[in-house]
C-alpha cells in the first residue's frame, strides 16, 4: 500500500511540474476560461489526457518492450532530461509572467484545445519519449495497477492545476502574483533536478 501511495505521489508531483510550465495548454485553459468558466480547466485537461492515452497505449502495446530491453539506458536518458528540464524551468522562472487571455492560440472548444495544444507541443513529445516513457515502464514493472496509479497521480496534478487556473480566472483574478508564480516554478525546477539525479543514480 505504501509503495502505491509513493507511486501516486511521484505521478502527482511530476504531473504538477509539467502542468505548471508555461505553454500552449496553460494558455488554452486561460482562453477557454473566458467562455467556459471554471469548467475550462477539467475540459482542457480531458483533451490533454486523450492525447496522452495514445502514447500510453503505444508503450503498453510495443514501445514498452523496446524500452524494457534497455531500461537502464532509458532511465539514464530520462534522468538527464529531468535535470535539463529542471534547469530550464529554473531559468525561465526568473522572468516568468502568468500568461494572459491576450496570448491567443488557434484552437476551438476546451477539449479540442487540450488535445491540439498538447499534441502540437514539442515539449509534450520530448517529455513522453524520455521521462514519461521511462517512468511509465518503470511503474509497469509493478503491474498494470501500479502503472494506472502513476497516471492517476499524473492526471490529478494536471486537473488540480488547470482547474485552479480556470476557477480563479472565472472569479475575476488569478490567485498567484507573478512573483508567487516564479517561486512555484523555481520549486518545480529544483524538484525536477533532484528527481533526475535520483533517476540517474538508480539507472547506474
Amino acid at each position: 500500500m505504501a509503495d502505491l501511495i509513493s507511486v501516486f505521489s511521484i505521478g502527482l508531483l511530476i504531473g504538477l511540474t509539467g502542468a505548471l510550465a508555461p505553454g500552449p495548454t496553460l494558455i488554452a485553459t486561460i482562453n477557454a476560461s473566458v467562455t467556459s468558466g471554471w469548467r475550462a480547466g477539467p475540459l482542457v485537461c480531458l483533451g490533454h489526457m486523450i492525447a496522452e492515452m495514445g502514447i500510453i497505449l503505444l508503450v503498453i502495446a510495443g514501445l514498452g518492450t523496446l524500452i524494457g530491453s534497455a531500461t537502464w539506458l532509458i532511465g539514464l536518458v530520462g534522468g538527464f532530461a529531468l535535470v535539463i528540464f529542471g534547469y530550464l524551468t529554473l531559468s525561465s522562472a526568473r522572468n516568468a509572467l502568468i500568461p494572459s487571455a491576450d496570448d491567443q492560440i488557434n484552437v476551438g472548444r476546451p477539449v479540442a484545445a487540450g488535445f491540439v495544444s498538447s499534441f502540437s507541443n514539442p515539449y509534450f513529445w520530448i517529455w513522453w519519449l524520455t521521462i514519461g516513457a521511462a517512468l511509465l515502464w518503470s511503474s509497469l514493472e509493478g503491474g498494470l495497477i501500479a502503472g494506472g496509479i502513476l497516471m492517476a497521480g499524473h492526471w490529478a496534478g494536471d486537473i488540480a492545476w488547470l482547474t485552479l487556473v480556470s476557477g480563479s480566472l472565472h472569479r475575476g483574478r488569478f490567485f498567484l502574483s507573478d512573483h508567487g508564480y516564479r517561486i512555484v516554478l523555481s520549486a518545480c525546477g529544483i524538484f525536477l533536478i533532484v528527481f533526475g539525479i535520483w533517476f540517474i543514480y538508480g539507472s547506474i
